[in-house]
């Protein structure tokens, strides 16, 4: 491979590293010095060391080990959340993987707090989870567009760092990555799924409406970072222009998530050289 990364890309992307998001470059590909082409050549590879560590994981889960891993993905509409589910969850075993996406809350979910639909969702042990969107929805739509007082709304990122540190300390490994597009990137996306109808499944007309807020969300994605970004819960910014990179850098944040682990293949539970003389004696 002649091309990889220069900086690991937990340090690359860690959003205390980048300076502030108004002014990040979506275009850019941190910590990596390769084109779309050796990018994709090495998510392929890639790929089947995140498939491996995740059998690993799936493995001890189902021997007794509690651990499991968090993947948390929030960013504007296109940014690209759905391609990192595919693309990436699809680099490893179904069964071991679970996949919750949030949007607007339900009647029967508004009757409760905003981390009890969060709570129902978590990745059993020995799974990797995957959020599309997630809790922290309640401090940024909510925020922008005042859906509940400003007193309401400023309590929730203390409630939030509670709840990643409860969720860690019991054995759950949390990434989140913010996906981001820039302005011009997202409405050639949008104009996309206008001129094709295989797309219009995906257009959603209020997006349009939402681009109006974009400083707005930009301050709200600010203040996540600033008050949530954690050492146990870190947050990660993915420059989402390119795909292809975007794809390789949530790849890669898993792989180094799982090595972290330090997990080994469960130890036998019965007697193996007994076990091979009844097979051999087997019909």
């Amino acid at each position: 491979m002649s091309h990889s990364w220069t900086v690991p890309a937990s340090s690359a992307l860690r959003a205390r590293a980048l300076g502030p998001i108004a002014s990040f470059d979506p275009e850019s590909t941190p910590g990596f010095d390769g084109d779309k082409d050796s990018g994709t050549e090495l998510l392929a590879e890639r790929g089947r060391a995140l498939a491996d560590l995740q059998e690993l994981l799936y493995a001890n889960g189902r021997s007794g080990d509690h651990r499991s891993v968090l993947l948390v993905l929030q960013g504007m509409d296109t940014a690209g959340k759905g391609g990192i589910v595919r693309h990436v969850g699809g680099l490893v075993d179904p069964q071991g993987l679970s996949i919750k996406g949030f949007g607007k809350p339900t009647p029967e979910e508004l009757q409760h707090d905003f981390l009890w639909r969060i709570h129902k969702a978590l990745p059993a042990a020995g799974r990797i989870g995957i959020f599309d969107r997630s809790h922290y929805e309640d401090v940024l739509p909510v925020r922008v567009h005042d859906l509940v007082p400003r007193s309401e709304w400023e309590k929730r990122y203390d409630i939030i760092n509670q709840f990643e540190s409860e969720l860690v300390a019991s054995g759950t490994t949390v990434i989140k990555c913010c996906l981001v597009v820039s302005k011009d990137e997202q409405k050639k996306r949008l104009a996309e799924r206008l001129d094709r109808p295989d797309k219009y499944w995906k257009y959603n007309p209020g997006d349009i409406d939402e681009r109006a807020h974009w400083d707005d969300y930009l301050e709200a994605y600010q203040a996540i970072f600033d008050l949530t970004d954690h050492d146990a819960a870190p947050w990660y910014v993915i420059p989402a222009n390119r795909k292809w990179f975007s794809r390789l850098a949530v790849c890669e944040l898993l792989i180094d998530a799982l090595s972290g682990l330090e997990l080994d293949w469960p130890k036998a539970d019965f007697d193996v050289e007994s076990e091979k003389k009844r097979l051999a004696a087997a019909d």
